[in-house]
């Protein structure tokens, strides 16, 4: 998720977390997460920038304006 923020020229630090993170961090997550990481680490993978915007775009995955710490 880091990698498609920065793809973003979001710049964020190794502590930040933000949508699930921290449930995933704790064991918290099912299936459909561990999916959604799958697709983010193919499309940040690729050579498709309009894609990457387009992931992005989804509010589980976009960086908020108030991280949380």
């Amino acid at each position: 998720m880091r990698d498609l923020a920065a793809l973003n020229k979001v710049e964020t630090l190794p502590w930040d977390e933000w949508g699930r993170m921290d449930a995933a961090y704790k064991g918290e997550t099912g299936a459909d997460y561990n999916e959604l990481l799958d697709r983010v680490a193919a499309v940040t993978g690729s050579d498709d920038p309009a894609e990457v915007a387009h992931l992005y775009a989804e509010p589980d995955l976009r960086v908020p304006e108030t991280l949380l710490r």
